[in-house]
């Protein structure tokens, strides 16, 4: 039997009625993100996009956080409750927030109706200051609800609206996802209702178009005669083996390889939304060439993948030996290596989970010639090493930053390839510049003798 809602006793209602919403300082940062570490069940304090931190307190102490973000891409029961079409949703997907993070740091047992409270006072000003961090409104809001631990209570008590439950996929990158089979339930609000109805509408209204952004391009078409795709394609499908398994199997491995490859060569950005993008502004010949399924009882008009497809083809691909066939490929196109410098270098990728690559490039050709990818938290500079480990780059001229100006990594350089290198010395190396500074003279090229200018190691003779 459920147990019988308690009200708030006089001192109780007291706190409440003095309760206080703010953003957070950049000082208080740090205590917040340790705060929702512990205590928010996802043991995450991190935001995506643009973000607006906020603390509930009474008489400076803290009782509950809020942290509102960016909204989910494509929500289907979100995009209907607004009701914009497939266009506007890219251009005024801004002018909604999600309530990433809400966590209660009060004891439980006391103040009723807290997260009611501290929530309905945060979206009373969440507009106004998101317009003065971000440059722009929200008109409504949105939440995920973890239904096995919790009901929604505090979001239907402020007034939130709960939709359909989503379908079980949580975002891993930019634009990646994998199905973690458990659906969250969807809450959202309209801030400002009259607002909200104008985001449907052909044209914003005077208060909201200033804020509008532009549509984004038209996804890359491959303007490409069919016959000239097969020195690259006819090599994918049978070099690269399939890893999806036998169930499900609407079209073939070599037809999404295919697919993708093109896709990345014509410049196509991030994952799989934008790749099945441009696979579907494939002309119906240029399908057929990409080996594409024929569509049932039709001539000549031959089916796509999905996104869906590609997201699966993206995570389970062995991109290892994918890498040594298009390097292969390109050599035959490009003939052989004639750059006359190397550029390596390496980042972590944003919004990929900590990945980091390294890339050898030549220049001024822009040939790959190798790239190695390490996992989270990895190093840098370990990237480098290890790239210099799998690559041969006998006599050639390489290029780093002076992040790499290390003594292993010149010793792989100088003794395992034999190769010259060329490195920027920096003020964060005081003992290395200065015995630079004692061993060469001012003249030294690119020296100029002014200040402490970077300066060139070569192989010694």
């Amino acid at each position: 039997m459920a147990q019988p809602l308690r009200l708030p006793n006089a001192q109780e209602q007291h706190v409440l009625d003095q309760l206080t919403v703010r953003t957070i300082s950049a000082e208080e940062r740090p205590r917040w993100n340790a705060e929702v570490s512990t205590c928010h069940y996802l043991k995450n304090a991190t935001l995506v996009g643009e973000h607006l931190c906020y603390v509930a307190e009474y008489e400076g102490q803290w009782l509950a956080l809020l942290g509102w973000s960016a909204p989910a891409r494509h929500l289907r029961p979100r995009d209907l409750w607004v009701g914009w079409s497939s266009q506007q949703l890219p251009c005024r997907r801004h002018f909604l927030a999600n309530n990433a993070r809400f966590c209660i740091l009060a004891d439980p047992h006391q103040l009723p109706n807290l997260a009611t409270r501290a929530l309905a006072l945060c979206c009373a000003q969440l507009s106004d200051d998101w317009r003065a961090r971000w440059a722009h409104p929200i008109v409504a809001v949105e939440s995920f609800v973890d239904g096995q631990l919790f009901r929604g209570t505090a979001y239907k008590a402020a007034g939130w609206t709960r939709l359909d439950d989503t379908n079980g996929y949580a975002r891993v990158a930019e634009d990646f996802y994998e199905r973690h089979d458990r659906p969250k339930q969807l809450w959202v609000r309209a801030l400002d209702r009259n607002a909200l109805g104008a985001l449907r509408a052909q044209t914003l209204p005077p208060t909201l178009a200033p804020f509008e952004k532009a549509p984004p391009p038209k996804p890359k078409r491959l303007r490409l005669a069919p016959s000239r795709m097969n020195s690259l394609l006819d090599r994918l499908g049978i070099d690269v083996p399939d890893p999806r398994g036998t169930q499900g199997r609407q079209h073939s491995w070599r037809a999404v390889l295919n697919i993708i490859t093109l896709a990345k060569l014509c410049g196509v950005p991030m994952g799989q939304r934008q790749i099945a993008e441009f696979a579907r502004s494939l002309t119906h010949p240029q399908r057929r060439a990409l080996h594409c399924r024929r569509q049932p009882n039709q001539f000549n008009r031959y089916d796509v993948p999905a996104e869906s497809t590609f997201q699966r083809a993206l995570s389970a691909v062995d991109f290892r030996r994918f890498e040594a066939l298009l390097l292969r490929w390109q050599n035959q196109q490009l003939g052989g290596p004639a750059d006359p410098l190397i550029v390596i270098d390496g980042k972590h990728l944003r919004r990929s989970g900590g990945l980091a690559l390294a890339s050898a490039i030549g220049q001024p050709s822009q040939r790959v010639h190798a790239t190695v990818a390490l996992p989270k938290h990895a190093s840098e500079i370990l990237a480098v090493r290890q790239l210099l480990e799998k690559t041969e780059f006998t006599d050639a001229l390489l290029a780093m930053d002076s992040l790499h100006t290390q003594h292993e990594t010149v010793h792989q350089m100088l003794y395992d390839h034999g190769a010259d290198y060329l490195l920027p010395l920096k003020e964060n190396q005081p003992t290395l510049l200065a015995l630079a500074r004692t061993l060469l003279p001012e003249t030294f090229s690119p020296s100029t003798g002014a200040g402490p200018t970077p300066l060139s190691a070569q192989r010694p003779v």
